[in-house]
């Protein structure tokens, strides 16, 4: 499926603070934390707890989020599909961080061992 001008547009204007919630329901219902959930993200971003906590409060959209954040060097490493888009092929480094975050977030309710979803293993 390729990504459009539009999606990506749409993906640099939605706020962290709307999909947050989706995220730790999603993980809850499978039987993780928000803890984990949390360390996912600061794996990700380097973003602590609070941190966090205050982008969310901020309702700051995926572009800001992404500008400030700094991406762990195996951030390249997570591969696969979410969403119907092969994360690799996306060429738009948003749209394809964001992408990084959905797939982590899926990982992490899958049940996945934290070490292969932090990439340390």
């Amino acid at each position: 499926m390729k990504v459009t001008s539009e999606h990506n547009e749409r993906m640099a204007k939605l706020t962290f603070a709307s999909v947050y919630p989706h995220y730790l329901t999603k993980v809850e219902k499978k039987g993780r934390t928000k803890e984990e959930l949390h360390r996912v993200i600061e794996w990700l971003t380097d973003y602590d707890d609070k941190k966090i906590e205050a982008l969310i409060k901020e309702k700051v959209t995926f572009e800001e989020f992404f500008r400030d954040a700094k991406l762990h060097p195996n951030a390249h490493l997570i591969k696969g599909v979410i969403c119907g888009y092969r994360i690799e092929d996306i060429d738009n480094a948003l749209t394809q961080q964001v992408r990084y975050l959905d797939k982590l977030v899926d990982e992490l309710a899958k049940g996945r061992k934290m070490e292969k979803i932090l990439r340390e293993a």
